[in-house]
């Protein structure tokens, strides 16, 4: 049984990876609010990751942290408040919990961390400025920590497209928005959290123990394909 750190286990991507880690593992929920399942192996904890004080974990083996932001605006309409707080909720909390955590990680089983970035990181899409942006950061950041902590812990990034969570429901709000994403997409599909899941679960256990400084699309084609 590993102990893992959870960050935005409540809802989306993160909460389908807490589900799926409470069977056979101890987890720790860190957000504003509580997932919607109870279970002996969960332990939650409600703060804010950019305004609060990071809670005393003394046991860690894994670190994930999954608070993202979908800001889609045209340029002439971003602001630099906009800039800011895309860039401090995807990067500045992953700096801010892996740094309280690390000596902790250090002392873990394989330890790992895994962050999460987008493919609108790797290609170019109108009105994503800001959070393609601040997932450039993400990616900067494990490739720089996954050789710095090379001997000791492993860091990698999962970028998906869009997946079917709360954060999108305004892209995908309906059915013809839904066929349209679909048709988007060489391999005609988007993302469910569970397949994300899947992915998080395999980088974070023993069998990648050889995987560190990678970022891993899920992109049902959209960057990998010209059709």
């Amino acid at each position: 049984m590993k102990n893992i750190v959870i960050i935005g286990g409540s809802k989306g991507i993160g909460s389908a990876i807490l589900i799926q880690q409470l069977q056979s593992n101890q987890v720790y929920n860190l957000s504003r609010t509580a997932p919607d399942v109870s279970h002996p192996n969960l332990t939650h904890y409600s703060v804010d990751v950019l305004q609060d004080e990071l809670p005393e974990i003394e046991n860690i083996d894994t670190l994930i942290y999954c608070p993202g932001s979908i800001n889609l605006k045209p340029i002439g309409n971003l602001s630099i408040s906009d800039f800011k707080n895309d860039f401090e909720i995807n990067v500045i909390g992953a700096v801010k919990a892996i740094q309280k955590y690390l000596p902790a990680l250090r002392k873990g089983q394989n330890p790992s961390i895994l962050l999460f970035s987008t493919v609108a990181a790797k290609l170019g899409m109108p009105f994503h400025a800001s959070i393609a942006t601040a997932k450039a950061g993400v990616e900067g950041l494990v490739k720089s920590l996954g050789a710095e902590l090379a001997s000791v812990i492993r860091i990698n990034a999962i970028a998906p497209t869009i997946t079917e969570t709360s954060l999108a429901a305004g892209i995908l709000r309906n059915d013809r928005m839904k066929e349209n994403m679909i048709e988007r997409h060489p391999m005609k599909g988007y993302l469910k959290p569970n397949e994300v899941a899947h992915m998080a679960n395999f980088l974070i256990s023993d069998e990648a123990k050889s995987i560190s400084g990678q970022v891993f699309a899920m992109d049902y084609g959209m960057v990998s394909f010209k059709i």
